[in-house]
């Protein structure tokens, strides 16, 4: 079978995954119809978890995915009504009317549990809800972004050193040291605000929005990505020195269920984040109307070094953590890296013209199917060994929802037929 072939095949497989699967899995399950707000707690049998506190990165991350798949499908309502559902139970719970912006975590009920103003938490309101108006038009949705980053230039902003500091307390104090990270930046966070700009930018058009999203940009590119490897680095101080990781309080590295625990020399990078950085890059210089090669000297040599590193020729996938030169040294396997590589690489094919990408993009594709789908549940694994054993099957928890998995197949959907050739 030629390579254009397995890749109309592999679009076809991915857009039924989607619609068929991860779409009806969370709007059947994952709609909190007592309380309001969604159920993100499900194991892997698809069994809802005890733990039903919300949190605001999966409350954003399902706002987002229906409102994103409501703009794609229109005429699909339950999709707006989802939407809408989630909003109306966020908006009323999770933000903070004393201090603005919006808690990290309520309990099922809406009571407040975690009110710090983290600024991961503060992109993702920010992402969701102006995703939310350029779907449904309702115009809260942008009315509260622009109050969210409005909050982050006053209290956030490290008007000293540049970017922004990502860990503050309920008032908006900057926390501590340690694993409060009061101290600490990282690509991770800086990533994620770029892609809320870039959405906050394209629903409001505003000039405020284009430069601040053209600032973090410049942040990412001239002080977290290392020009001599040419992938992101991971944590630094907020002068932005390189600093050894640790794990930092409410972060998924510090929560989530691992595999293999190895001890990390001063600098690692992750695969996950350096092939996602490529084609947001792209989506963002899309949306401030750069041309299409803008970010190709950088998106290059990220590829390059994921391609190199992070991608396993042998089972498929992609692993989670390595130096900057040399082999992985965490070779399990979560579900967000390996959805990320697959829009990365598929952004890497289309911009280079190179075949190496679009089989890599295949390799990931294929060991997510056989391994990481519960296809008769529809949704992603969360973490698999090498050979794609079960380490943790979570359908859905605290941090795992509709957006990886979801985004990723919709963006696979959307480059595939696009790509030269696949119409001949």
């Amino acid at each position: 079978m030629s390579l254009n072939e397995q890749l109309k095949d592999a679009c076809e497989e991915i857009r039924n995954h989607l619609l068929e699967g991860i779409v009806p899995f969370w709007l059947k399950n994952g709609i909190d119809s007592k309380h309001g707000g969604y159920l993100t707690g499900f194991d892997m049998k698809g069994v809802p978890s005890q733990n039903t506190n919300k949190y605001v990165v999966t409350q954003t991350r399902m706002i987002w995915g229906f409102s994103n798949f409501f703009r794609a499908f229109p005429n699909q309502t339950p999709l707006r009504e989802a939407a809408v559902h989630g909003v109306d139970f966020f908006l009323s719970y999770f933000w903070d009317s004393k201090n603005g912006g919006v808690r990290w975590s309520v309990s099922r009920e809406g009571k407040p549990i975690d009110s710090a103003k983290l600024v991961y938490g503060q992109s993702f309101a920010i992402y969701a809800l102006a995703e939310y108006t350029l779907a449904t038009g309702d115009p809260r949705g942008l009315e509260y972004a622009e109050r969210i980053f409005e909050r982050l230039q006053l209290f956030a902003t490290d008007t000293c050193n540049g970017g922004y500091f990502e860990n503050l307390e309920t008032d908006w104090r900057v926390a501590g040291v340690g694993s409060a990270a009061g101290d600490r930046k990282s690509l991770d966070i800086h990533m994620h605000l770029m892609e809320a700009f870039t959405t906050l930018y394209l629903c409001s058009r505003k000039e405020i929005h284009a430069r601040k999203l053209e600032e973090v940009i410049s942040v990412i590119l001239e002080r977290m990505i290392s020009k001599e490897s040419g992938c992101g680095r991971n944590q630094f101080d907020i002068h932005f020195n390189p600093i050894p990781a640790i794990n930092i309080d409410r972060t998924w590295n510090a929560e989530r269920k691992s595999g293999e625990i190895v001890r990390q020399p001063t600098d690692t990078t992750s695969y996950g984040h350096n092939i996602e950085l490529l084609w947001l890059l792209n989506r963002a210089g899309e949306v401030l109307g750069r041309p299409a090669t803008h970010f190709d000297a950088v998106g290059r040599r990220l590829a390059e070094h994921t391609l190199a590193f992070g991608l396993d020729r042998e089972y498929g996938g992609v692993y989670r953590d390595g130096p900057h030169d040399g082999p992985a040294l965490i070779q399990d396997k979560e579900w967000w890296q390996n959805c990320e590589a697959m829009v990365g690489f598929l952004d890497a094919f289309a911009h280079f013209a190179d075949e190496r990408y679009a089989v890599a993009f295949l390799k990931v594709w294929d060991f997510a199917k056989s391994k990481f789908i519960d296809h008769d549940i529809g949704e992603w694994r969360q973490l698999l060994d090498r050979r794609g054993n079960i380490i943790s099957g979570d359908i859905g928890n605290p941090w795992k929802a509709i957006y990886h998995t979801g985004r990723a197949m919709f963006e696979c959907t959307q480059r595939i037929p696009k790509l030269p050739g696949l119409n001949n």
